[in-house]
């Protein structure tokens, strides 16, 4: 019994050792790809011929539940160019959705119009809800250039509840809950603009930078 019992902590042993030492080599090919992942996502909202600093290294961190949806820290990337700002890209979340929270990536340009609007997450039904995705539909690009003024601010609904913006027959609840959530990220911009871009930014690993460096 003691000599099972050494074996089966030797191969205990072993095995962790195995794992960490796979988790260690692979750890920064898995952030590298993550990066990747989200830089194209950012770049389908805001171009990337339309800035040149990067992102990553230019972003800030807020939390607004009433405006965005978040109730922990999401971030704020900002795009500029020459210097001058361009647009921002703020994350927000839809929680009414259908099955769920849906994350949003919105761009706003630096005079309140919207960049573009991309889906990033969320839970809703394969083929009815999921809509929402460029792969299923261009349903999500009826955002580009519209502003909370454009149309007014009343008319931020889907046209089933006497809105401007359309809705798939059958899956009405995701499309609502989508434009409430731009309209309040419109809300929130037009509250903030300034902060959004003055603010000290954070660096990828969080700490803060000096953007006068």
């Amino acid at each position: 019994m003691v000599t099972t019992a050494v074996l089966l902590a030797a191969f205990a042993v072993t095995g962790t050792g195995l794992v960490a030492f796979a988790y260690e080599k692979t750890k920064s090919r898995i952030a590298q790809a993550e990066r990747e992942t989200l830089l194209r996502d950012l770049h389908s909202v805001v171009k990337p011929e339309d800035h040149d600093n990067d992102l990553f290294n230019d972003q800030i961190m807020v939390t607004s539940q009433q405006y965005l949806g978040n109730k922990q820290p999401l971030p704020v990337f900002r795009a500029r160019s020459k210097g001058q700002p361009f647009a921002v890209i703020l994350t927000a979340i839809a929680p009414d959705g259908y099955n769920g929270d849906i994350t949003l990536l919105i761009g706003i340009r630096h005079d309140g119009s919207i960049t573009g609007v991309r889906v990033i997450s969320h839970q809703e039904t394969p083929g009815l809800g999921d809509y929402i995705e460029t792969r299923r539909s261009d349903w999500i690009f009826i955002f580009n250039d519209r502003s909370i003024d454009n149309p007014e601010r009343k008319y931020w609904k889907v046209k089933r509840d006497g809105g401007y913006f359309d809705q798939v027959t059958g899956a009405t609840i995701t499309p609502r809950a989508i434009v409430k959530a731009v309209a309040k990220a419109l809300e929130y911009y037009a509250l903030n603009k300034d902060t959004l871009y003055t603010a000290p930014g954070v660096t990828l690993a969080g700490q803060q930078r000096n953007d006068a460096e």
